[in-house]
């Protein structure tokens, strides 16, 4: 599903983000990436829906070429790809409904369709029952779990999440990482990325480690 072949990121100026990096993750699997603050996570996640391009080496990604891809292709890559970042990007002119919405939207599924599949996302991570309210009155917890269900509401292969747990408290914490270890279950690809060693251990997955750039 994902792959990684020697990929280095250099940004302006000379800094090295990413160097020598190798792995893959394969359909289905669940993997954590960790790693000091610094040491590469955000990069090696944003160059997975071509946020960012490779310096060197190859990501493919569902067997396409990240780095050769032309920016007309890229939201169809995106399509496939269900994004959580520590910004959750929510929409406070909008109730939470509306924000699981937006995605499909863009889609162009009809309406009632899109209904459908919104109220089953936002049910999938509880929080039907606030689908009126605004995501102000949440709390971080909430949030969050709000900012994944407009992530995997176009059903995505391949869910991607960047430090999900990030200010969370540990109960609250725990339910987030709960909630992907579910679509991991139900056949989903999922890469997370946290700097909690202690946490993430306990789920039994594939940890990358990351430090300065390069993978131990």
């Amino acid at each position: 599903m994902v792959s990684f072949s020697a990929v280095a990121k250099r940004y302006p100026g000379g800094q090295e983000a990413l160097r020598d990096v190798t792995f893959a993750v394969e359909p289905g699997e669940l993997v954590f990436l960790t790693g000091r603050s610094g040491a590469g996570k955000s990069t090696v996640l944003k160059l997975i829906p071509a946020i960012e391009r490779p310096s060197a080496g190859t990501v493919l990604v569902n067997g396409q070429n990240v780095g050769a891809l032309k920016r007309a292709a890229i939201p169809f890559l995106r399509r496939n790809v269900g994004l959580v970042f520590q910004d959750q990007k929510l929409l406070y002119d909008r109730n939470v409904f509306e924000n699981v919405m937006l995605p499909l939207a863009f889609s162009g599924h009809p309406l009632r369709e899109a209904a459908r599949r919104a109220r089953a996302a936002l049910d999938k991570v509880g929080l039907l029952a606030r689908e009126k309210s605004n995501p102000v009155q949440l709390s971080g917890g909430e949030q969050q779990r709000l900012a994944i269900a407009r992530a995997v509401v176009n059903r995505p292969a391949l869910l991607v999440a960047d430090e999900p747990t990030a200010n969370l408290d540990a109960e609250s914490a725990a339910r987030i990482l709960d909630i992907f270890v579910e679509f991991q279950r139900v056949g989903v690809t999922v890469l997370v990325a946290s700097h909690d060693r202690e946490l993430i251990a306990r789920y039994g997955k594939r940890i990358l480690q990351l430090d300065q750039g390069r993978l131990q």
